[in-house]
């Protein structure tokens, strides 16, 4: 691993380098916030494809990817006199030695989840009118949901155990059963958002994170379908005139061969 003066020589030479683009690349000079703002969405889910995958040659790529944009808005910030760089560092800096007082100050806690609470209150106290201010809107709305019950259950709002609620998954579940029975869209709508939003929490107290097993389960799906299709273009034929009971002999043949 590098030394403390080499990372600070690294991090020098990528803002040496972005200095040198903004003057004599078209390209980069012609970007904005705004043109950045969809590329940085894209970099950020394909660091989590890497860390799902558990790649970190693809990991240590798209952090520097990342770092790379991090660096470019602070570039834009630094050219309309708004902040650069250094006040990017020293604003999370000074964020973070403010709330962890359990480290720069003489705050006692007993665990990770008072240091959860304490991050809240501390939020609330610098003027947020909501916990769940932080949440941002355009956030897909499984990780949108966890991230709401994390805040909520820091000031207090939560379940007890796992138990209570796997017993509201079900009590939801029935809910959505009768809602199909009726035939009643909207209520079938909204008896299963509570079904998926009890499971988001149920994963929750099982410490699982519901946006990463999705997509493990994804993957898997992906992996084997496209098995199937291969198997079926090898014997002559197209997967859609395949059978049901071909395909699912596949599948089965890709689960046994793979342990998935």
């Amino acid at each position: 691993m590098h030394t403390k003066e080499e990372k600070l020589k690294a991090i020098g030479r990528l803002l040496d380098i972005m200095d040198d683009l903004r003057k004599g690349c078209p390209w980069d000079r012609k970007q904005t916030f705004d043109s950045l703002r969809h590329l940085t969405i894209e970099e950020v889910y394909e660091l989590s494809d890497a860390i799902i995958d558990k790649d970190y040659d693809r990991i240590k790529e798209e952090l520097g990817d990342i770092l790379l944009h991090i660096v470019f808005y602070s570039k834009l910030g630094e050219e309309i006199n708004q902040f650069d760089i250094a006040d990017v560092a020293n604003h999370i800096s000074d964020k973070l030695i403010k709330r962890h007082p359990h480290i720069y100050g003489d705050v006692k806690v007993a665990d990770e989840e008072e240091v959860k609470r304490n991050w809240e209150a501390l939020k609330m106290k610098e003027g947020k009118k909501s916990v769940l201010e932080g949440v941002p809107r355009s956030l897909p709305a499984m990780i949108k949901a966890m991230r709401m019950q994390e805040k909520a259950a820091g000031v207090g709002f939560d379940w007890n155990n796992p138990e209570e609620v796997k017993k509201k998954v079900t009590e939801e579940w029935e809910e959505l059963d009768e809602a199909v029975k009726s035939g009643d869209k909207k209520k079938m709508e909204e008896e299963l958002g509570d079904v998926l939003f009890s499971l988001i929490n149920y994963a929750r107290f099982l410490k699982i994170n519901p946006e990463t097993a999705l997509e493990r389960i994804n993957k898997k799906f992906k992996k084997r379908f496209e098995y199937i299709e291969e198997q079926a273009e090898k014997s002559g034929t197209h997967i859609k005139n395949l059978s049901l009971e071909q395909m699912d002999n596949w599948w089965n043949e890709h689960k046994k061969n793979t342990k998935e």
